[in-house]
């Protein structure tokens, strides 16, 4: 689990920062864990653009991933760790005692050949999963549910985890990796540890073609459009925006706009809210 990096001997290598994929130990997908997935190109069901920059790229095959952790009490063995084209994070292929194979998010320092299992009673090992009024404070946790049984939606991303920080009635208070304070159901499940392939944000695609590759498409500046295009578009020139904050290109304020609704229920159960941050966009583009 590492990165590699390349003499500069194209353009393209110069900046390129690639994982070593050290930690992969098997190149095949297990074939009953896959099926097709439709790639809609940031299309609606009528065929009209409602996500811009997105098309092309590589075909994938959908790995079918457990996030609920439901065969209870059933050890189950590592048998690989994989590739997955659709997440940043690594798989680990899992065969149980009674025969079934499921995928799993691979955390860090689960080898291959190591047993996990999930259930109230599990043990506190990297891997297992268990409800989190079982789990100690101060343990690392990914894959956490936020509605029982319907399976982990939050920390699911590569080097993600969160901390279990205090447990009060029916809540368990949990520090996410966007540093948010979040009470959850103390009967929603989490699985110990860290999610592994950390080195991920140290990674460079190095030319614009490895974008294309992942199915992201151009993306151009609202300033250098005409007027009817776009808000920010229009001038002589490097001209500014001309209003008081940037706008997409329908008018409504972006970068750093709030879009939460104001009467969500689950805010109720936000104890602290995220960091700002303090950049307004990666590398300061307009939308």
């Amino acid at each position: 689990m590492g990165t590699r990096s390349f003499r500069p001997y194209t353009p393209g290598t110069r900046q390129a920062v690639i994982s070593d994929f050290a930690e992969i130990t098997r190149s095949e997908p297990e074939k009953s864990l896959t099926h097709s997935k439709h790639r809609d190109k940031g299309r609606n069901n009528r065929g009209v653009i409602t996500s811009r920059r997105r098309g092309g790229g590589h075909k994938r095959l959908y790995r079918i991933i457990d996030f609920r952790r439901n065969k209870y009490n059933i050890p189950g063995k590592i048998a690989a760790i994989e590739y997955d084209p659709n997440r940043n994070a690594r798989i680990a292929l899992v065969y149980y005692q009674d025969g079934e194979k499921r995928y799993i998010l691979h955390p860090v320092g689960l080898a291959v050949g190591a047993t996990i299992v999930s259930g109230p009673d599990s043990a506190i090992e990297i891997g297992n999963a268990l409800p989190l009024s079982n789990i100690p404070l101060g343990t690392g946790v990914h894959n956490v549910e936020l509605t029982p049984g319907k399976g982990g939606q939050i920390v699911r991303a590569a080097g993600a985890v969160a901390q279990v920080v205090a447990k009060e009635g029916n809540y368990v208070t949990l520090k996410l990796p966007s540093t948010e304070v979040r009470m959850v159901r103390r009967e929603c499940y989490a699985t110990i540890g860290q999610v592994g392939n950390i080195e991920d944000r140290n990674l460079s695609l190095g030319k614009a073609g490895r974008n294309r590759h992942l199915g992201r498409r151009p993306s151009v500046r609202g300033s250098v459009m005409n007027p009817v295009d776009h808000p920010h578009g229009g001038g002589e020139g490097r001209a500014p925006i001309g209003r008081s904050g940037p706008v997409t290109p329908w008018g409504k304020p972006a970068l750093g706009a709030k879009t939460r609704k104001r009467k969500k229920k689950s805010t109720a159960l936000i104890v602290r809210r995220r960091r700002k941050s303090s950049k307004r966009g990666r590398g300061g583009r307009q939308s």
